[in-house]
């Protein structure tokens, strides 16, 4: 190790230790551990340019351990990117600062994924690996790689531990991802002390399995052992490969280093100052870096930029070559206006049904009409593609031998599937969906938060959508998974009741530019309604109605709005006035104009009743003190849906025998 690359890697420590000192929280352990890894691997062997972050043929990195945020918050300020300043890394934690307690996407240039749920990262990393494969598949041409980098992921012990990773690595092994390079920081501590404790595989053994060429450095801090092992893993052109990295946690602060106390608290002010005699950092103010360091690292970054320079030279080239291919590559790489418009635009989209159908069914169909207008569009299921009737016809399926394939199959793996659909996103230049039976919802929810959080348009298809699953009983039926995913911050969560709104709820999916969405889809046939139309864009909007203003308003969605309109019905016969409105969706009717919400639900009108075929929990906001529920709040039963709907009242006389009570 030269003279300044100590003095850079040190600088890496140093600087997350004062920031983490002076928040008085944080972790400094993996930073001051991995600093020589990182400082390796941004400088030698990663393709990326702090002039342009966006850069499409950039290396991508995740820090799936996003606790160590100070190590890659250390490396975005000596590289330069995005301006983040030393008084940044100074409010470290800090209220409304950009350098939050786990790395954030969209806050800093560089951050390629919001980190800190343990083992997300790996998840997300394989979704950018299978989305640089595809693309090459796509754009590349002899002479012209396009479309040629890799994704780095570093991660530790916990990690390895959370089983998102084993979900995430075997599907990557199978899929033969040979640009996806995992480095494991091993050092054997967790929060509650030695991994003896509680963790004591042969972890390069459960990876070889999955399919890893296994590398290992028995010393963090051997720049050049380091670089080798990177190196060796490129070389690997049939699959991924798994880096084991021995450090020590807390390495340079004498009192910490090796020990569970350096994870996640501050060194202490008399810690931090033995660290920097321990490292012959001569230099006691804090963040001080001396100017030859920074001088390194816009050297550095000035070479990293000529990188990109030479691809520009190529791209160029190959757009001249083959115009067809730019012209596609810009579509790819578009946003949604053009889908948007073609899609209202098209009348056939939005015909409604010609016979009684299950909401998956139709939604298979819009899949596969989308397919055509989204030619980036990838997606797939957890091993339920003929029951989410989520497969494209005639698109191939994703594989070592056909990466060109848009069919993705993700075997039974929930959590890993929205992880790497995320990852999808993220990389840029796809637009994916994911699918499961709604039930499991509970598998995945984490990633789906994660979705929410970054403002990443993955959609969710989630169908068998109520105590409609029938026969398979409790275990299958969802019943507070509507609550939870309604309860989450910034997902657009959609239940349509027939073709109609199906359309519009992939029309407010596939043309989402910072929202994921959740389509709510039905296993069972609903019968044809009348009266649906483009108004489910509002989330909320009258179906039938009555002459003047309503004496009860039955509210519904799915499955359930017949049952409202069979109810209204009975109650009309008997002189009542009633009004049916459908709800596929809370979130964007409470985006509405107060004025346009009020037209719905007039505060005048208290007799209310919901009816949905799953957890009342929600639906107090629009029903109210005065109002009833007609839902579902145990975990339903076993045996024939339409027995199941019977016995818990979703019948239009039962409906109407509660409103007529209040």
């Amino acid at each position: 190790m030269t003279n300044i690359e100590k003095m850079s890697v040190n600088a890496i420590r140093i600087l997350s230790a004062d920031a983490i000192q002076k928040a008085n929280s944080g972790h400094p352990g993996t930073p001051l551990g991995c600093a020589p890894v990182a400082y390796e691997l941004w400088t030698k062997h990663m393709n990326h340019n702090p002039a342009d972050p966006e850069w499409t043929n950039r290396d991508r990195f995740i820090l799936s351990g996003g606790h160590a945020s100070m190590l890659l918050y250390s490396l975005l300020h000596l590289f330069g990117y995005g301006n983040l300043s030393k008084e940044e890394l100074m409010n470290f934690r800090q209220f409304g600062s950009r350098t939050s307690g786990h790395p954030e996407y969209r806050l800093i240039p560089g951050i390629e994924a919001t980190m800190g749920p343990l083992g997300a990262g790996m998840g997300m990393a394989v979704g950018m690996a299978i989305a640089e494969k595809h693309l090459a598949a796509v754009f590349n041409k002899e002479s012209y790689p396009v479309v040629d980098h890799y994704t780095f992921v570093l991660g530790g012990d916990g990690c390895m531990m959370e089983g998102i990773s084993s979900e995430a690595f075997s599907l990557a092994g199978t899929l033969g991802l040979s640009k996806l390079i995992v480095l494991y920081d091993s050092n054997h501590i967790s929060i509650e002390g030695d991994t003896q404790l509680a963790f004591t595989e042969n972890v390069e053994k459960r990876m070889e399995a999955f399919g890893f060429q296994t590398l290992c450095v028995e010393d963090g801090n051997d720049l050049e052992a380091v670089g080798r092992a990177i190196e060796e893993a490129k070389a690997d052109t049939s699959r991924p490969s798994f880096i084991t990295i021995h450090t020590q946690i807390g390495y340079g602060c004498p009192a910490k280093q090796g020990k569970a106390s350096a994870h996640g608290e501050p060194l202490g002010v008399e810690n931090v100052a033995a660290m920097r005699q321990n490292l012959d950092w001569p230099y006691e103010e804090a963040f001080y870096v001396p100017d030859e360091v920074y001088r390194h690292f816009d050297e550095t970054a000035a070479q990293l930029a000529e990188t990109e320079a030479v691809w520009k030279v190529m791209f160029a080239a190959y757009c001249e070559e083959y115009p067809e291919m730019e012209t596609l590559w810009e579509q790819y790489h578009a946003g949604t206006g053009a889908i948007a418009k073609a899609l209202l635009e098209d009348e056939s989209f939005w015909k409604p049904g010609e016979k009684a159908e299950a909401t998956r069914a139709i939604s298979g169909r819009v899949i596969n009409k989308l397919k055509d207008l989204q030619s980036n569009l990838l997606g797939g299921s957890a091993d339920l593609a003929p029951s989410n009737k989520t497969k494209m016809n005639d698109e191939g399926d994703f594989s070592i031998e056909n990466p060109s394939g848009r069919n993705l199959h993700f075997g039974v793996r929930e959590m890993a599937m929205a992880a790497i659909g995320n990852g999808l996103i993220l990389h840029g230049g796809i637009r994916s969906y994911v699918a499961t039976f709604f039930v499991f919802s509970d598998y995945l929810k984490p990633m789906a938060r994660l979705s929410a959080i970054m403002r990443v348009p993955l959609i969710y298809v989630f169908t068998h959508d109520s105590i409609g699953v029938g026969e398979d009983g409790p275990t299958h039926e969802p019943v507070e998974q509507l609550a939870m995913l309604r309860a989450m911050p910034g997902i657009r969560v959609i239940r349509p009741c027939d073709a109609v709104e199906t359309a519009a709820a992939w029309y407010e999916a596939i043309t989402s530019e910072e929202e994921p969405t959740a389509l709510i889809l039905s296993r069972q046939n609903l019968p044809l309604l009348k009266g649906t139309s483009r108004d489910a864009l509002k989330g909320g909007y009258v179906l039938s109605d009555c002459e003047g203003t309503p004496e009860i308003i039955l509210i519904a969605s799915g499955s359930e709005v017949s049952v409202a309109v069979g109810a209204k019905e009975i109650l009309a016969e008997e002189g009542r006035k009633v009004r049916v409105v459908s709800m596929p969706s809370m979130e964007l009717f409470d985006e509405q104009p107060e004025e346009y919400r009020e037209s719905v639900l007039p505060k005048t009108v208290r007799r209310r009743v919901a009816i949905e075929a799953l957890s009342s929990f929600g639906w107090g906001k629009y029903v109210g003190l005065d109002g009833a529920y007609v839902t579902v709040d145990d975990f339903g039963m076993s045996g024939p849906a339409k027995q199941l709907f019977e016995h818990y009242g979703f019948t239009a006389e039962h409906v109407a025998r509660v409103a007529k009570s209040l």
